[in-house]
């Protein structure tokens, strides 16, 4: 079902060449992804990701949230990110930000995205986008199997929290879930997909030919038109707006 075992999830182990390839299509798709004009942008990544740096780079500035239970890591961009350590948005005022950034299955690591989304269309101002990051279905089950929990396979609830073997507990969505989540804090989503197509296998086997074919393997993999969204790719990727 999955190509990537769970504990290669983390970017490290044989899978190097894939996360490099990852990480280029999510690059990609942020810069296509982020307002032309400079603008106020809030990033829920956790600390966890380089998007607000690249965010910050194109001219934005950005309120990047952080949990408070991590250490803050180096900053780069100290003139154009605000770090901000807090559990929850409780700071802002309605309508305040452009664009809300929640990369690096920020809406999947809240258990309850619903109120974490009510809380992302809130702070967006009438016209704004929000770029979301879940993990799916496909990496849910995946992760079961291999913790040999068949029982929990067939289950098909609202609502599908798989436990980790760290000991942490992810929320997986389908795509009609994570639809559902969006449209129920009153945000219109724009385009949702799976964040990869191409297989670590497919993409292992073409960087090990051309190692320069990195920038056409990540224009072939924004150009795929999944038939169904469910059945690929380890996390789903949304873009959405509030009217």
């Amino acid at each position: 079902m999955l190509p990537i075992p769970a504990n290669e999830l983390n970017g490290s182990g044989s899978l190097g060449p894939y996360w490099t390839f990852y990480r280029a299509v999510v690059a990609e798709q942020l810069r296509q992804w982020l307002p032309r004009r400079p603008a106020v942008l809030l990033d829920l990544s956790g600390g966890r990701g380089r998007w607000p740096s690249q965010a910050a780079r194109a001219g934005h500035r950005v309120v990047e949230v952080v949990d408070f239970r991590r250490p803050a890591p180096a900053l780069a961009e100290a003139g154009l990110v605000q770090r901000v350590r807090a559990d929850d948005l409780a700071f802002l005022p309605d309508e305040s930000v452009d664009g809300v950034i929640a990369e690096e299955r920020a809406m999947s690591i809240e258990i309850m995205a619903e109120s974490a989304v009510a809380d992302v269309a809130r702070v967006l101002k009438p016209g704004g986008r929000a770029l979301i990051c879940v993990d799916s279905l496909v990496l849910g089950m995946a992760i079961l199997a291999e913790q040999n929990k068949w029982e929990h396979l067939c289950q098909t609830g609202e609502v599908m929290l798989v436990p980790w073997p760290d000991g942490s507990i992810t929320r997986c969505f389908t795509s009609a879930q994570l639809r559902e989540v969006l449209s129920g804090a009153g945000l219109k989503v724009d385009w949702l997909r799976p964040r990869t197509v191409l297989s670590p296998s497919t993409v292992d086997h073409v960087l090990g030919a051309d190692g320069r074919s990195l920038a056409w393997l990540v224009r072939t993999e924004l150009d795929a038109h999944p038939a169904d969204e469910d059945t690929v790719g380890i996390h789903l990727v949304a873009s959405v707006h509030k009217p």
